[in-house]
């Protein structure tokens, strides 16, 4: 992360949403996000924030057992979005790239904001630059941190 990486403390899980919120209103199709974090740590809901920002249709929620979801546009000119658990790619001890590619998710890239939970070191390759975000969970509270920043890929 660059020094000019942004911080914010997230007292609840509607701030958590609204970071998602503020941060989906300015992506734009083509953009990866990379949410890296704990369990708990709030991946999900900031995930359902960006969808919001996007205004993308119908309900998010966690991609676990399907691995992707995609959320088409909400309206005509809108974007939408890939939310991808990548929490089990490469866990059958194949390549994890040919698992995304299994996925095509290279196909929506395109034309949709790809959120991906779980894929810190995993999927930065499918773009040339992604934003990161990190969100961390205290021991004995509810309260969370995130930091994100955009990162361009290592030449």
């Amino acid at each position: 992360m660059s020094d000019l990486a942004h911080h914010r403390l997230l007292p609840t899980v509607a701030d958590t949403e609204a970071l998602g919120a503020e941060l989906g209103g300015t992506l734009t199709a083509g953009d990866l996000v990379v949410l890296d974090g704990p369990l708990g740590a709030g991946k999900t809901a900031l995930a359902r924030g960006i969808g919001a920002g996007l205004g993308v249709a119908g309900r998010i929620s966690s991609p676990t057992f399907i691995m992707a979801r995609d959320h088409r546009p909400g309206r005509p000119d809108g974007v939408g979005m890939v939310h991808v658990d990548a929490y089990r790619l490469g866990s059958t001890g194949g390549d994890v790239l040919a698992d995304l590619d299994a996925l095509d998710l290279d196909t929506d890239l395109t034309e949709r904001v790809v959120v991906v939970e779980w894929g810190a070191g995993v999927v930065e390759r499918l773009a040339d630059r992604h934003l990161l975000v990190r969100l961390r969970r205290g021991d004995d509270t509810d309260e969370r941190t995130a930091t994100w920043d955009w990162i361009d890929a290592a030449p």
